[in-house]
């Protein structure tokens, strides 16, 4: 099968970002040490449908160091690196992608990468796996599981399973805490504020911020905004959630009284119409929104874009929207996950720990595809413990700390 990429011709700048980000990831580096040695994937095909740039790639390698047949798609048109995915395509994986891609050609190149018949999914976001079920039932029962990695991804696998309409098993790659607590805290916050700082080439200090959600992404993004000298305003629907923002010393409110105040919105809900036309109305001049969620809904920029009586650029990734009271709205990255559609994404320290959990994930279905549970309503899978324990101790190896053990005695005392 020919792989769909822009230009064969770059992969080798793509390989110099892959090569870049293998220097920082030490726990996939000795993971692909033990896959070259073991191959536990041999003889079977992975359809991976996650950000396409370098520290992806870096995994996509390890998992064909593994054995594995690597059938490789982006999960966002605006994220994939085309020299990346020319690198991946110069080492012999089959890829579909490039950046700037149509909803038409997306979704194409989701179908590509199932078509071939996966026996394990890496997903971000559940486009794959939905895709799979409802266009190609066939394919179901060659799939040993699969994995997921965001939380709008789960929320769709929690769907689907409750309808008893999931046919293979899913480890929730998102929960494992080696994954959530940093990636989608100190990931996200870091990741964020650098795609907007670049972008908008504005200072942060003395700016108001206001965040919509505050789960673990958006404690990461409120975190670094205070830490770069903002005032930062909450938004929330979740009374315990808001109640921590307040005690982490941020001003809790509803959007739209938010509206008013701020000069920097950043949504991270994994919802939908979050910031719409009565909160455009009420900004500022120059207010500049943009959205940290998997998919481009939780800013509405359709509305914005009808009710504009002007749309131009104003530089680089940011449209400028100038409503009928005379005031401009800015929206970076066409309201896409800014800090890919605008950015390199995560640290590669922090997608090392990520991306150690899903390797590690998928060997785990596998070597467990006898005993892993298959019944209908009932595939979800969380991490297992010693997944995440695994990791931690490598990585806190890798930092050189050590850590205490509990002795016997103590050991009866907490648990009996």
């Amino acid at each position: 099968m020919a792989s769909e990429i822009r230009n064969p011709e770059l992969w080798p700048d793509g390989n110099l970002k892959i090569d870049w980000v293998r220097h920082h990831m030490p726990l996939l580096n000795g993971l692909e040490k033990e896959f070259a040695g073991e191959k536990p994937f041999t003889g079977m095909k992975i359809a991976l449908s996650v950000h396409l740039e370098a520290k992806t790639a870096y995994l996509c390698r390890v998992l064909a160091a593994g054995g594995a047949e690597m059938y490789v798609t982006g999960s966002n048109p605006l994220s994939t690196q085309d020299d990346v995915a020319a690198a991946l395509v110069h080492d012999g994986m089959n890829v579909f992608a490039w950046y700037g891609s149509t909803d038409e050609e997306y979704e194409r190149h989701i179908r590509k990468v199932l078509e071939p018949g996966p026996s394990i999914i890496i997903d971000d976001g559940g486009d794959l796996v939905s895709l799979l079920h409802s266009e190609y039932p066939e394919l179901l029962p060659g799939v040993i599981g699969g994995c997921e990695e965001t939380t709008t991804g789960i929320l769709r696998l929690q769907a689907m399973d409750r309808a008893k309409r999931l046919s293979f098993p899913m480890m929730l790659v998102n929960n494992a805490d080696c994954k959530h607590l940093f990636d989608n805290r100190y990931g996200t916050g870091q990741s964020v504020w650098t795609g907007i700082n670049r972008t908008t080439n504005l200072i942060v200090a003395g700016k108001n911020v206001v965040v919509a959600g505050y789960g673990w992404c958006g404690k990461g993004v409120a975190m670094r905004a205070k830490g770069l000298g903002a005032d930062v305003i909450v938004t929330e629907v979740d009374p315990i959630k808001a109640m921590e923002a307040v005690m982490d010393g941020f001003k809790v409110m509803k959007m739209s009284q938010a509206a008013a105040y701020g000069d920097v919105f950043v949504t991270v809900t994994g919802c939908k119409d979050v910031i719409g036309p009565d909160e455009f109305l009420k900004m500022k001049d120059g207010a500049i929104c943009c959205n940290a969620g998997h998919f481009d809904v939780e800013v509405n920029v359709a509305a914005l874009r009808q009710m504009a009586v002007s749309a131009s650029p104003a530089r680089k990734d940011i449209m400028a929207y100038r409503l009928e009271n005379g005031k401009t709205v800015y929206v970076l990255a066409e309201g896409r996950l800014v800090n890919l559609a605008a950015g390199d994404g995560h640290p590669a320290e922090i997608m090392d720990m990520s991306f150690a959990i899903q390797a590690l994930s998928a060997k785990y279905l596998v070597d467990n595809r006898e005993n892993i549970r298959r019944e209908p309503g009932n595939m979800l899978n969380d991490v297992p413990a010693e997944v995440d324990t695994e990791v931690a101790d490598r990585e806190l190896k890798n930092w050189g700390c050590e850590i205490d053990v509990l002795t016997e005695e103590q050991r009866r005392y907490l648990f009996g």
